[in-house]
C-alpha cells in the first residue's frame, strides 16, 4: 500500500457518468471525494468544508467554471484548482490560470493522469502551507525588542554600541563572563539592523560534539558520513539573509576554522560531502567567555579568523560591576505580583553574583517555588546567597576580637541571625517541639519553619523543654 497521504477532493462536473467514473477511480486510490453537479453546489460545498484539490469543469450550464473560479478567489478558497476543458484550444484554460487555477487538463484524459495532476497540486499546497507555518513560527519566536535591562553607566555604553553597530553588516564579537546576556546583545544587534525581519539562528559550539559542528553549520549530503541518511542544509543556509549567532566560538575545532573564514571572506561554502559551491548572505555575530588572544598564542585559534570576527568587540560587564541594575533586574524578573522581604532584598543586593544574570534568574525562580503568599523571604534564598561574606558597616574590630576569642559579645555585637535562631528555639521549646503549634505561635507557615530549622541547623534536642 502507498505511503502517500490521501487527499480531500471536490469534483465539479455536470456530466454525471463522467463525474462518477472519476470519483470511483479516485476513491479506489484511497482519496476522500465529494461531488458537485454544478457551480452553485460547488460554492456551497466549499463553504462547508475545506478541500485540498478541486477539479472544476469550465463548460457547465448556469454558472460557468470561470465564474465559479472567480467566486472561489473572492471567498479565499485555499484549495488548488485543476480546470477541465473539452475544447481543442487552451484559451479558456489560460484565462482560468490567470484567475488562480493551479493546472488544467483537456478532455479526454486517462484517469491515472488525473490522479497525477491532483497529487502534484496537493503537494504544492502542502509545501505552501508548511512555508506559511514556518514564517509564523519565526515571527512568534522573534522578540519584539531587545529585552535588556540596565541603567548603570556600563550598560548605557553597551546600548549606544548596539545602536551604532546594529545597522552594519560587519562581524561583531561579544565578550563577557557566562550568564551576562551575550545572546540578548546578539538579538538586539539583529533587531537594529536591516535584517530584523530575517532569520536569527543560533549555534553553541560548546554544546555539540566536535564532529557534528561542521555538519550543523554547513549541512551535508546523503551518505557523506555514517548516519547521514538524508541531505540536510546547514545553519548558514537556514540563516541566509539574516544573522547567525555563533556562541562559544572559542570552542570551535581548529580544523573547521578555515571553512568559517572562507564564508566570512566571500560568502561561499560547501556542504559536507559536496563539491558544489553555495553562496550565502549571512551576518556573523560571535560570542565567547575565553581570552582569544591567549588561545591564539596557545595555537587553539586562528589569528586571521580572530581579526575577521573582531571588527568590533562589545565587552559585557559582570553583574557585580553594574551598580544599581540588580534592583531593576529583580523587579523585571519577579513582576508586580511578588514582593521581597527587606532582609531578602538586601541579601540579593549584597551578593557578588559569580554566575551573573543567569544565576540571578535561577535564584529568583527557586525562591518563587518556595515562597508563601507571593512574598520572598530570606528563608527562600539559597544558603550561598544568605551566608555570603559581606561587609557590615556596624561591625567593629572589638566585635571581631570577641568572636575570635570566644568572649561573651556585647549587645551591640550580637547578630540579628543569632537572636532569630534563639527565638525559634525558645518557641519550639515552649511547645515541646510541636512544629505545627510553634509555627502558629511564630505567625508563619509550617513549611517556612522547616526551612528555618534547616537554615539555622537547629537540632531536636535543642527544642526539648527542661
Amino acid at each position: 500500500m502507498s505511503d502517500e497521504k490521501s487527499m480531500s477532493l471536490l469534483l465539479v462536473e455536470d456530466q454525471d457518468d463522467f463525474r462518477e467514473t472519476c470519483a470511483e477511480w479516485m476513491v479506489r486510490k484511497g482519496h476522500d471525494v465529494a461531488q458537485a453537479p454544478n457551480g452553485h453546489d460547488a460554492i456551497h460545498a466549499c463553504s462547508k468544508k475545506q478541500f485540498d484539490v478541486i477539479v472544476l469543469d469550465l463548460n457547465m450550464p448556469g454558472l460557468s467554471g470561470l465564474e465559479v473560479l472567480d467566486r472561489f478567489r473572492a471567498d479565499c478558497v485555499e484549495a488548488h484548482v485543476i480546470v477541465l476543458t473539452g475544447e481543442a484550444t487552451i484559451d479558456s484554460a489560460v484565462q482560468a490560470m490567470k484567475l488562480g487555477a493551479h493546472d488544467y487538463l483537456c478532455k479526454p484524459f486517462p484517469l491515472p493522469e488525473l490522479e497525477k495532476r491532483c497529487r502534484m497540486a496537493f503537494e504544492h499546497g502542502q509545501l505552501r502551507k508548511e512555508n506559511l507555518q514556518l514564517k509564523e513560527v519565526v515571527r512568534r519566536s522573534r522578540p519584539s525588542g531587545p529585552r535588556m535591562i540596565g541603567e548603570s553607566p556600563p550598560m548605557q555604553r553597551i546600548f549606544r554600541l548596539i545602536e551604532r553597530a546594529g545597522p552594519s553588516d560587519k562581524a561583531i564579537l561579544i565578550q563577557g563572563e557566562s550568564g551576562t546576556g551575550k545572546e540578548l546583545v546578539a538579538r538586539a544587534l539583529q533587531l537594529n539592523s536591516h535584517r530584523a525581519d530575517k532569520p536569527f539562528i543560533t549555534i553553541n559550539c560548546a554544546a555539540l560534539p566536535e564532529q557534528l559542528v561542521e555538519s550543523e553549520l554547513f549541512g551535508h549530503e546523503k551518505g557523506s558520513f555514517t548516519g547521514a541518511t538524508d541531505t540536510r542544509p546547514g545553519l548558514f543556509e537556514v540563516a541566509d539573509g539574516g544573522t547567525l549567532f555563533i556562541d562559544e566560538i572559542g570552542e570551535m575545532p581548529l580544523a573547521l576554522q578555515p571553512k568559517l573564514l572562507r564564508v566570512l571572506e566571500d560568502g561561499s561554502m560547501r556542504r559536507v560531502g559536496s563539491h558544489k559551491e553555495r553562496r550565502v548572505d549571512v551576518r556573523i555575530v560571535a560570542a565567547t567567555n575565553r581570552d582569544l588572544s591567549f588561545e591564539i598564542e596557545e595555537g587553539n585559534f586562528r589569528e586571521d579568523l580572530y581579526y575577521r570576527i573582531n571588527v568590533l568587540t562589545i565587552e559585557l560587564p559582570p553583574l557585580k560591576d553594574r551598580q544599581g541594575d540588580v534592583d531593576l533586574l529583580i523587579n523585571h524578573i519577579l513582576g508586580s505580583n511578588w514582593t521581597l522581604e527587606e532582609d531578602a532584598q538586601q541579601a540579593l543586593l549584597d551578593y557578588h553574583w559569580p554566575g551573573n544574570i543567569r544565576q540571578l534568574i535561577n535564584v529568583l525562580e527557586r525562591a518563587q517555588i518556595l515562597a508563601d503568599d507571593g512574598e520572598i523571604t530570606l528563608d527562600d534564598l539559597p544558603s550561598e546567597v544568605v551566608h555570603a561574606e559581606r561587609s557590615h558597616p556596624g561591625a567593629t574590630d572589638t566585635d571581631t576580637r570577641h568572636e575570635q576569642s570566644g568572649q561573651k559579645a556585647t549587645p551591640s555585637s550580637v547578630r540579628l541571625e543569632d537572636l532569630e535562631r534563639a527565638h525559634v528555639v525558645r518557641i519550639l521549646s515552649d511547645h515541646r517541639g510541636n512544629k505545627a503549634q510553634a509555627a502558629r505561635a511564630l505567625g508563619i507557615h509550617r513549611r517556612k519553619l522547616y526551612r528555618m530549622l534547616e537554615r539555622f541547623n537547629i537540632q531536636p534536642e535543642e527544642t526539648q523543654s527542661s
